[in-house]
């Protein structure tokens, strides 16, 4: 059998690796126009700081690993089309411009997301870079160090850990977003204060409810300000962070899509043509708070997505269990996760929430050290079932929001969670586990309600 992949980052590298580790004998053909495979975008904030030495370390494979495991690999090549009913793809070589064709009898389609350039006058100018990819890393870390004043625009993660290594680095950052929170799409509001005080006290300037209305560059092209709905910022440097979408033109209008063209997929991560798969950023996700499909690009989402679709495109029956969306960040000392819906954007998804939230030490105050752990949980009124939750410590508590993944994906309430068996051990928690004491209390504001009623 022969199979195509096209796109090689996290999910068409899962992809390449599995078909061939199950079935070596099946033919594989990837498809890639960068010139590496499998760049972790996400730890470019991390090279940015210092942290990570060398960009280079943030590959976990290359094409010579995957032609090793005997994948045909055409890297630097573009696929123009791809032709459903005849099951063939054209293809141009960028190193020599020649075009060809060639055949599937499976197609994978991971070619992933491509950041957000938003309309706005100026946005051409020298300066103003994307946060995506290999090559663009290298430019921020080279155009970072003769910069004064950068400015990041967009408040979701990739903007927060970027706003942090600049700042760390010594620069003067101002911080842009539409919405009037920083790390809405994420958090409520009682988490987000705190991270938003975080940033002040380190010196980052925050604009906060600004739209970006246009850029000003100098004789030479290189931007100098960035423009707002408020005020006039000085930089020069700009980092746009403000999405992604996911690259689907390649099928469009030969399968179903959801109106940004994320391709919509079976539980077996087939599209509406049985025999072209999808996986990654490309790709919707079914939602299981909200039971719907739905588009968050994660790399976790992706590596799943393209290992699901290895194994049924070999013939072993895996289904896809779905996402809740959950993903963690380490802001200064501060670690936080979160998982689901929040409680302010849940009725974006139709749903009626409560939530609960509790503040208090995470182990016994006999121990030299007591942090506090803030946990908040949100549930579906009526059913009590778990749909969202969120944590944040300077100790690092965040694999708890890994639980509340797998109650959301079990759908699991409030009662299974205030009484499922956690252990004890002073070093690490307290009798009544925090998880377990923050589903009490959703109980006991559920009793009350009850009482109230009567």
């Amino acid at each position: 059998m022969k199979t195509l992949v096209i796109g090689c980052t996290h999910a068409g590298t899962a992809a390449v690796t599995n078909i061939l580790k199950m079935k070596p004998e099946d033919e594989v053909v990837v498809y890639e126009r960068n010139d590496n495979v499998s760049f972790l975008s996400c730890g470019i904030a991390l090279h940015v700081g210092g942290v990570v030495k060398e960009a280079e370390d943030l590959f976990y494979s290359s094409p010579e690993q995957l032609a090793a495991l005997g994948a045909t690999m055409r890297m630097q090549h573009e696929v123009l089309s791809i032709d459903t009913e005849k099951k063939t793809i054209q293809v141009r070589n960028l190193q020599t411009n020649d075009i060809f064709t060639d055949w599937f009898d499976k197609l994978v389609l991971a070619t992933g997301s491509a950041p957000v350039i938003p309309p706005i006058t100026g946005v051409g100018l020298k300066n103003i870079q994307l946060a995506k990819n290999y090559h663009q890393a290298k430019e921020i870390i080279q155009k970072a160090q003769d910069a004064s004043n950068i400015a990041v625009i967009g408040a979701g993660y990739i903007g927060v850990e970027l706003v942090e290594a600049f700042e760390a680095y010594g620069k003067n950052v101002t911080f842009i977003e539409g919405a009037d929170r920083v790390l809405n799409k994420y958090l409520d509001r009682e988490f987000t204060d705190i991270v938003e005080e975080e940033l002040h006290e380190h010196h980052v300037k925050l604009a906060l409810n600004e739209k970006v209305l246009q850029f000003n560059g100098n004789e030479e092209g290189l931007v100098q300000q960035v423009v707002t709905s408020e005020q006039t910022y000085e930089a020069d440097l700009v980092l746009l962070c403000v999405g992604f979408k996911p690259q689907t033109d390649l099928l469009k209008n030969q399968v179903d899509m959801l109106p940004n063209g994320a391709l919509i997929l079976n539980d077996f991560m087939q599209t509406s043509h049985p025999d072209i798969y999808g996986a990654g950023d490309s790709c919707a996700v079914y939602y299981n708070p909200a039971k719907t499909h739905a588009y968050i690009p994660l790399a976790t989402n992706a590596v799943r997505m393209g290992t699901i679709a290895a194994h049924n495109i070999i013939g072993n029956k895996v289904k896809y269990r779905g996402t809740q969306g959950t993903s963690g960040l380490k802001l200064y000392d501060l670690n936080m996760a979160s998982t689901g819906v929040t409680e302010s954007n849940a009725f974006f998804f139709g749903l009626n929430v409560k939530s609960i939230t509790i503040d208090e030490s995470y182990r016994p105050e006999f121990m030299p050290t007591a942090e506090n752990v803030k946990i908040k949980i949100v549930y579906e009124v009526g059913t009590n079932r778990i749909v969202g939750g969120a944590i944040m410590s300077k100790v690092d508590l965040t694999q708890a929001v890994n639980t509340l993944s797998v109650c959301i994906q079990e759908n699991k309430t409030i009662e299974d969670l205030a009484f499922v068996d956690f252990f004890f051990q002073p070093h690490y928690n307290q009798p009544w586990n925090y998880l377990n004491k923050a589903a009490l209390k959703a109980l006991e504001q559920e009793t009350e309600h009850e009482n109230v009623l009567i």
